[in-house]
């Protein structure tokens, strides 16, 4: 199973926030720091917003700034929310299996697919950005200064 871009950075922003030193970094800023191009990492931030887990506000003195609700929420709910509820099979499709009737596999990728969000659905984004990972995170949000000409 491979997680959508979207996943993965939805994930990334909410820890990359959970650690910030800044007050509240611009989106622009965050995908800069994520190697990831703005439009993309707009539409995360907007769809994060709407879930209650970042708030953001524009303009001068604006920026991103994880919720409460962000700090607490479930690492399960949060990538269900963005994988959707598709299968990890397609059987029924443009050209259904031929073996849908019958095959067991269906049922057994979805109780794996349903294991691993249960798993993931006690951790809360404040545990996973605990050390190491913290300090890693910041060493992210910084640019290596250039090197002094002489």
């Amino acid at each position: 199973m491979r997680l959508l871009r979207s996943t993965d950075l939805a994930l990334r922003i909410l820890m990359r926030l959970a650690v910030s030193t800044e007050d509240t970094p611009a989106t622009r800023k965050v995908a800069e720091d994520m190697g990831v191009p703005y439009t993309h990492a707009a539409k995360v931030v907007a769809e994060l917003q709407h879930l209650g887990l970042v708030d953001a506000r524009r303009g001068r003195g604006g920026g991103l700034a994880l919720t409460e609700r962000g700090r607490t929420a479930s690492v399960g709910a949060i990538v269900r929310t963005f994988e959707g509820d598709d299968e990890v099979v397609e059987c029924e499709g443009a050209t259904p299996c031929p073996l849908r009737s019958d095959c067991r596999l269906r049922g057994a990728l979805r109780r794996a697919q349903e294991a691993f969000y249960g798993f993931l659905d006690p951790i809360t984004l404040d545990q996973i950005v605990t050390d190491p990972t913290g300090p890693v995170l910041l060493g992210i949000s910084t640019r290596p200064s250039e090197a002094p000409l002489s």
